[in-house]
């Protein structure tokens, strides 16, 4: 049976209270209809159900065996009808869901796990559910509906992906300040004399800075070593072990107590976006932004 054949709320309706009443003269007067519109709505409901509804009789009018099955159903259906009109005027409050959010382990912990009670108060129907990932596991979990959304700043490729904008992501190029003082770093030839600290092969953070107008193409660090997250990138680089560009958030506290020390500071680098990630055709993409609108107004710690 298609949507097309089923049968329709005023014809549901005149059929509930007729079985209600059993007098078409007392239903027309509570759906506001005549009793031969009623009687044609309910004959019309019987020609496509394929059943009779009701003994009629010129004194009488009884509910059938499948009439009386019918009914509960009928109620139910308008009561539906009732409540998607509640619905969509608000009256229900907001739709109760369950969203998993990923987030890489760093931002999760200092700037979306503080945020829950935060979004379970602007967004009450929402339960939130956190999964801690790297950049490209999150998108493709994202993208094999494994978790609903992700706060990344890797770029989109994916036309099956589509993202809110939540805040601007800064970098800087930074070194210890006690190993800068004993091994500078001032000029490109002094790479040589330093290891440079990134996260991957396939996503470093040294292009925002070598990408950057006035980024020097041709630093030739003596080592590279990659250590997947930016927490185990910052730990190496406040040992004194490595330079590394990192996020601008994340190090704030370190250049302002002067235990890291920005290098090429004439150099700005590039700079990015965090964004809420989520499949392109996911028909909750109005939550999203909801979502998106909140975590905006919390500056990045």
């Amino acid at each position: 049976m298609t949507d097309a054949a089923l049968p329709q709320p005023d014809s549901l309706r005149c059929f509930v209270e007729t079985a209600r009443l059993l007098n078409f003269r007392a239903a027309g007067r509570a759906v506001g209809l005549t009793p031969a519109a009623v009687s044609q709505r309910i004959l019309h409901l019987e020609e496509m159900l394929g059943v009779k509804l009701f003994h009629r009789t010129t004194r009488t009018v009884v509910l059938t065996e499948a009439g009386l099955a019918t009914l509960p159903y009928a109620e139910r259906a308008l009561e539906s009808s009732r409540a998607c009109f509640r619905a969509a005027q608000g009256e229900l409050g907001p739709p109760k869901m369950e969203l998993t959010i990923g987030t890489r382990h760093e931002l999760g912990l200092s700037w979306v796990l503080p945020q829950l009670p935060r979004l379970r108060d602007a967004h009450p129907g929402i339960t939130a559910h956190l999964y801690f990932g790297s950049g490209p596991d999150l998108l493709l979990r994202v993208r094999t509906l494994e978790i609903d959304c992700a706060i990344t700043s890797t770029r989109l490729t994916d036309p099956k992906l589509d993202a809110a904008r939540l805040h601007e992501e800064t970098y800087a190029f930074v070194g210890e300040r006690k190993l800068l003082q004993k091994t500078p770093l001032e000029k490109p030839e002094h790479a040589k004399r330093h290891t440079l600290v990134d996260t991957a092969e396939t996503l470093p953070l040294f292009h925002y800075w070598r990408d950057a107008p006035g980024g020097v193409d041709s630093l030739a660090f003596g080592a590279i070593v990659r250590m997947g997250t930016i927490a185990a990138m910052r730990e190496l680089v406040l040992r004194g072990e490595g330079v590394a560009v990192l996020p601008e958030y994340f190090v704030r506290e370190d250049l302002e107590k002067k235990r890291l020390v920005r290098l090429f500071p004439k150099v700005t680098p590039l700079s990015d976006h965090f964004r809420l990630v989520f499949r392109a055709d996911d028909p909750r993409r109005s939550v999203y932004a909801a979502l998106a609108e909140t975590m905006r107004q919390v500056p990045l710690s």
